[in-house]
């Protein structure tokens, strides 16, 4: 028998390969052209007199000799120190994801477990809190932080954005949860196993896509995150967004552009390497209410 695909008409084959391309181009366009530009100087690539510069790259050439220049590259990671920025982005994800993913999955499942009403206003609670504005949430922070003598340190931030993150967690996890049948957990207790270890070794592995699509929202949450790093970290201890930030300068003071540039696509591309290997995950925990007793 035919397949569905071939017994649709070939116009309309044609139309929606041709859609899905264009929207590749179109979606993808943002960064080729941040990627290309990255390698050009900053009076071709935001050329006034000519946008056609950014891709012949005259005043490139006429600079550096050479269409292409990584200068940008070597401004931000070696003349502003940007590799600083990198480190200190991935020590903050690293902490926010394993501890919001130890309180979230812990907490997810006790609640799906309860029985007691309390357990659906603890969820509304945490949902209204993590549907408050990051920005007035930080601001109850920043007075113990002054006193405390804990401003502008990396393990304040890594509180607050688990503070902020854990309600989001909490819910995608508990939602995940419910969708396990119960049968599981009392059968592996009557095979003698303790709660935990019902949890543990049975629970955990059904559950593993969903831990790793919450973990890598999680993880985004922080990775770029602006407004709780720029207010909570002092300048030597920043992140990538707010050190990005930071180059385009200020009415005070003179930025470089194309460090930005360079900046952009060095914390963009991960993104893509980190989204493309756990495809299969994000997209099994997405699709995780299909799990059957």
């Amino acid at each position: 028998m035919a397949s569905a695909a071939e017994k649709q008409p070939m116009g309309l084959r044609i139309f929606l390969y041709g859609f899905v391309v264009f929207w590749l181009i179109l979606a993808a366009f943002p960064f080729l052209w941040t990627l290309w530009g990255s390698f050009k100087v900053e009076l071709d690539f935001f050329s006034k007199a000519d946008w056609t510069n950014a891709l012949s790259g005259a005043r490139t050439m006429a600079e550096t000799g050479s269409a292409f220049t990584g200068a940008g590259y070597e401004g931000a990671w070696v003349q502003e120190e940007f590799w600083k920025a990198v480190i200190n982005t991935f020590l903050v994800c690293f902490f926010v994801v394993c501890t919001s993913l130890t309180i979230g999955t812990l907490g997810g499942y006790a609640l799906s477990r309860s029985g007691y009403r309390y357990t659906f206003w603890l969820l509304i609670l945490a949902l209204i809190f993590r549907a408050m504005p990051p920005i007035t949430l930080v601001s109850g922070y920043l007075l113990p932080f002054f006193e405390w003598n804990l401003w502008g340190i990396l393990p304040t931030t890594i509180i607050v954005l688990v503070a902020i993150n854990q309600p989001f967690t909490l819910w995608m996890l508990h939602s995940f949860f419910q969708k396990i049948p119960k049968d599981l957990d009392e059968s592996a207790m009557v095979d003698g196993c303790t709660r935990f270890q019902a949890f543990r070794h049975v629970i955990i592995p059904v559950m593993w896509p969903g831990v790793i699509t919450t973990g890598l929202f999680s993880f985004l949450l922080a990775y770029n995150d602006f407004a709780v790093t720029a207010m909570l970290l002092s300048k030597e201890n920043q992140t990538m967004v707010p050190k990005i930030a930071s180059f385009l300068g200020t009415t005070q003071t003179e930025g470089n552009v194309m460090f930005a540039v360079a900046s952009v696509v060095s914390a963009t591309a991960p993104l893509f390497v980190l989204v493309m290997f756990f495809q299969r995950q994000i997209v099994s925990g997405l699709t995780a209410g299909a799990v059957k007793g």
